[in-house]
């Protein structure tokens, strides 16, 4: 079956979208924006400690223009990190502006560095995008992930999320001898498989999440966490919002097989789904006005939109997906399912997306 073949067109934020952006303090007055970023004179190729390319390329502006923007990112790095106090970014510096042609928004990789300790910090401007909006106020409302994002317009500045790399905590985790319990991996990957298609965010592959991992007295404990959300309610396909049917995360998947009972995997499926319902109830009027918003937006094709649905209404075998008209309606009846449905097909599968 065919995957993710083509890039995700950027949507612009709507005048309700806006609205709420306002309403909630995601909207600022910031001193620079995404435009501003790109008035650089040349840039070199950025490589990693191993030498290899980081599909990133350094920027180098001009002396005057690079004085107005290093200043203007201090200070929207006040805004996002202690809501614009300037007073504690005196002994703050820009280290370096990176910028990726690769990534669907373009974006600008800032590292600020602390020049009384050296340590560093990293933030993103990046083009606006309803997409990624509504994915990351979703994820913000329903995970037990909190998201730190500011928005300018068509600019979007976003917090820097701490975790290992997936495809990294694959090779060095999974693939190598670790002290750790096998079972806990696969359960987060049964947690972070449900939370994906219940707020549609596709494309969860190991090159899009990232993986915290947490000491406890007696043994190591891991979360998974989403770092893009492009692909929020834009693809026709059910299976582009399960990481399950993605070939790169298989040695997560084989783990599961190997560590995990079907019933245990119920157990944490209906865990998650109730915790997912909860987190619903617990937010309802401002999730009610972002789902309102969203419903009313164009966020994808009407062919994708109609295939979406009728695959969903096959999964949960349930046809009120059919009187969705958009992919904010299929996103608010996928929340439904929750307490219409709260365990749904297992999702242990050995087929992938190629």
């Amino acid at each position: 079956m065919a995957g993710i073949r083509f890039k995700k067109p950027i949507f612009p934020i709507s005048n309700s979208l806006r609205a709420y952006l306002t309403v909630t303090n995601r909207e600022i007055d910031a001193p620079i924006t995404y435009q501003d970023l790109l008035h650089f004179n040349s840039s070199v190729t950025l490589f990693d400690k191993k030498g290899s390319d980081t599909l990133w390329e350094t920027l180098i502006y001009s002396e005057s223009d690079r004085d107005f923007i290093h200043e203007g990112l201090r200070k929207v790095y006040a805004q996002l990190k202690v809501g614009g106090d300037t007073s504690v970014i005196d002994h703050l510096f820009i280290d370096r502006v990176d910028y990726c042609l690769y990534a669907n928004t373009h974006p600008f990789r800032i590292r600020i560095v602390n020049r009384l300790n050296d340590l560093f910090d990293y933030f993103y401007i990046k083009q606006a995008d309803a997409s990624r909006v509504y994915g990351m106020e979703l994820e913000h409302l329903l995970s037990p992930n909190k998201i730190n994002y500011l928005t300018k317009g068509d600019t979007f500045i976003e917090e820097h999320i701490q975790g290992i790399p997936g495809d990294t905590f694959i090779h060095h985790y999974l693939l190598e001898k670790h002290d750790y319990n096998p079972l806990r991996i696969a359960k987060e990957f049964v947690k972070f498989n449900e939370r994906s298609l219940v707020q549609l965010l596709g494309d969860m592959r190991r090159d899009n999440f990232v993986v915290e991992i947490i000491p406890d007295f007696d043994e190591l404990h891991f979360r998974l966490r989403s770092i893009d959300f492009d692909q929020e309610a834009y693809e026709g396909s059910s299976r582009i919002y399960m990481p399950q049917y993605f070939k790169e995360n298989n040695p997560i998947i084989d783990l599961g097989f190997k560590s995990m009972s079907p019933v245990i995997e119920l157990q944490y499926q209906r865990e998650e789904r109730m915790r997912l319902r909860n987190r619903v109830l617990t937010s309802y009027g401002q999730l009610n006005s972002l789902l309102t918003s969203m419903s009313n937006d164009t966020l994808s094709t009407p062919e994708n939109t109609t295939q979406l649905k009728t695959e969903l209404a096959e999964l949960y075998q349930d046809n009120s997906f059919m009187e969705c008209r958009s992919m904010g309606e299929i996103v608010r009846t996928s929340l439904y399912m929750l307490e219409k449905h709260p365990v749904r097909k297992r999702i242990r599968s050995q087929e992938s997306l190629v």
